[in-house]
């Protein structure tokens, strides 16, 4: 559990490497979500995205990622506004430990 200190104004974690599974469970839970296997299989993409482009991914990249790397079915926003209610990038950076995409209000 980390302290209220440890994320910025919006929830976001002010320094990365304090992620793990635990605290992403943490952010999850302050957001009212239960993560599942299919919310972990996006958030360990979501992770890889910013390990390959130093960057967390706008949600038109995010889909087409997903769909590179999880297959057509979920890479589609309807899916993953299904596991990331609102704003998919947003929420589902804030859940992997990243930076709040940069086009995200």
């Amino acid at each position: 559990m980390l302290c209220a200190n440890a994320f910025d104004k919006e929830g976001f974690l002010c320094d990365l490497n304090d992620w793990n599974p635990d605290v992403a469970a943490q952010i999850a839970a302050s957001e009212n979500l239960q993560l599942n296997s299919a919310h972990w299989e996006v958030i360990s993409l979501l992770r890889d995205y910013y390990r390959e482009y130093d960057s967390s991914p706008a949600m038109r990249a995010l889909v087409k990622y997903c769909a590179l790397n999880l297959g057509a079915d979920k890479g589609k926003s309807i899916y993953l506004m299904s596991l990331f209610p609102g704003s998919p990038a947003k929420l589902g950076s804030k859940i992997s430990g990243l930076p709040k995409p940069d086009n995200c209000l």
